[in-house]
């Protein structure tokens, strides 16, 4: 199948955070806070879904409250943490919105999502995720994670579905242009 043709029937957009929402760095402080850094244009991606009327999803194995912020200030529909098993969250999304899994796109990184990868009719990775990931993706971003990997993403299935993009044509203008 075309790749265009899987983006045009996705609904829900799911991803990982460690490595695909940031660059996979773990910073902690000398109290033992870990910090995230995420990068802004992946977040107008993300807000973009948001407003089109995607569900959105994070599932990450961790918790933090940096995610839970990030998540609440992007308006993502389901935050899931602290799921080292992906598949049963990724499962349960997909009956809580009667979506068939061609209809869901993942993105993930590493090892641990290769179970959700496997499932979904649009498969997605950075273009730094581990060699196995990349071998069973649909979607290869030509970026790093926490580099702009999300919203290429996120472009790309707007883009698909024939999602225009709608910008501010100047800071203090009401005048919106599409592209």
């Amino acid at each position: 199948m075309d790749l265009r043709d899987r983006a045009k029937k996705i609904k829900l957009m799911a991803f990982d955070v460690d490595g695909v929402m940031t660059d996979g760095s773990v910073t902690y402080d000398e109290n033992g806070v870990e910090y995230k850094t995420f990068n802004a244009k992946d977040g107008h991606g993300l807000v973009r879904m948001a407003n089109s009327g995607f569900i959105t999803a994070i599932i990450t194995a961790r918790n933090n409250g940096t995610v839970e912020h990030r998540a609440k200030n992007l308006n993502i529909s389901e935050l899931h943490q602290g799921k080292k098993f992906k598949l049963p969250t990724l499962e349960e999304l997909k009956a809580k919105y009667n979506l068939n899994y061609d209809e869901i796109s993942y993105m993930g990184d590493d090892l641990p999502d290769i179970c959700c990868l496997e499932k979904v009719g649009m498969a997605c990775c950075p273009q730094d995720a581990v060699d196995e990931v990349k071998e069973i993706c649909h979607f290869v971003a030509t970026k790093n994670g926490g580099k702009g990997a999300v919203r290429e993403l996120c472009d790309f299935v707007l883009e698909s579905q024939g999602i225009k993009k709608e910008y501010i044509v100047c800071e203090g203008s009401n005048k919106k242009e599409n592209k």
